[in-house]
């Protein structure tokens, strides 16, 4: 038994080892602010709630802003880098190019936190609170946001144009661009009621209004009001739920299931496919929906962090230190 011994104490320490290496990669955590930074989620909020006020668009600005993030390289805070010399960054990537928006929000909330305490909190986890914060805010369900991402120093503007789901993608290329960054069929669908808010611009939907038959016919008349067929008026904005615009709420699905979706990519959710019971079970239960919403968003924040020494905490989010 005695004899034993040595080796049961090498298997100990080896197992403790592995236990450390694997807690210094340092997971993210609710809790990861609460010594350094306590004030962060009221600062954050306050900043958020401020830009709302002024202007209701500003939450689905920020809540897409944290997705375009994430379905690049990771949640890194790599969306908000500008342009330099040796890189050119994901903001006029096509995604983004005239249409991403809420960086001068950003830069507001970053100067408040850096206020409270200076170089501790990444941009990257200002994206994923703010992001929480819009949603609350404008009715939707809260979550406890995981926090200890750090930021990317560079950005890829062909990642961005490879990585982020395109408003005319089939099902069957949503399905494998969310699979490509670890989220189900399941939270692309819920994921995509981000969609309850915010506009679009003319040159995302002209094809669908014009040109698709499973769209509602009178909803089809009113958008070809103010999206003209030719190239002029790409910039004119429709809002993604036709019903309740600036609410968070559960309308999106209702509008699939009438033909109402505004962008190929939103109906094709719901057009007689393997999705459409899902549409239709988040149509009729609004707490499904947000339960479901609020697990998928925590999922995609988890998506490729950079966290112990990789990546930086930026001092100012548009620029690497």
């Amino acid at each position: 038994m005695a004899s034993s011994f040595p080796s049961m104490f090498v298997v100990i320490l080896s197992l403790l080892l592995v236990f450390f290496s694997g807690s210094s990669r340092a997971q993210l955590s609710t809790t990861y602010y609460s010594k350094t930074c306590p004030n962060v989620l009221t600062k954050v909020k306050s900043a958020v709630q401020s830009a709302i006020s002024k202007e209701k668009r500003a939450g689905a600005a920020l809540l897409r802003l944290h997705f375009h993030d994430c379905f690049v390289n990771g949640c890194d805070g790599s969306v908000l880098l500008d342009d330099t010399t040796s890189f050119t960054g994901e903001k006029n990537a096509n995604p983004n190019k005239n249409s991403a928006r809420g960086f001068n929000v950003v830069d507001d909330i970053k100067t408040e936190v850096e206020k409270a305490c200076p170089g501790v909190v990444s941009c990257a986890d200002i994206l994923a609170i703010a992001a929480r914060d819009s949603v609350t805010i404008l009715g939707g369900r809260s979550w406890n946001v995981k926090l200890g991402r750090r930021d990317a120093t560079t950005a890829s503007q062909s990642a961005a144009n490879n990585g982020i789901p395109q408003p005319t993608s089939s099902l069957s290329t949503l399905i494998s661009d969310f699979s490509n960054v670890g989220l189900s069929t399941k939270d692309m669908i819920a994921l995509s009621g981000a969609h309850t808010i915010g506009q679009a611009r003319c040159t995302s939907f002209r094809a669908r209004i014009y040109n698709e038959t499973n769209i509602d016919s009178s909803f089809a008349t009113t958008r070809k009001n103010n999206c003209p067929s030719g190239s002029s008026g790409d910039d004119n904005l429709a809002p993604l739920d036709v019903q309740t615009p600036t609410t968070f709420d559960n309308n999106y699905f209702k509008n699939l299931v009438d033909k109402k979706g505004l962008l190929h990519s939103d109906q094709v959710l719901f057009d007689g496919g393997s999705t459409d019971s899902q549409v239709r079970t988040y149509s009729n239960n609004p707490s499904t929906f947000s339960a479901d919403f609020a697990a998928a968003m925590i999922k995609m924040g988890d998506i490729s962090p950079l966290t112990g020494s990789n990546g930086e905490i930026r001092k100012n989010c548009r620029k690497a230190n």
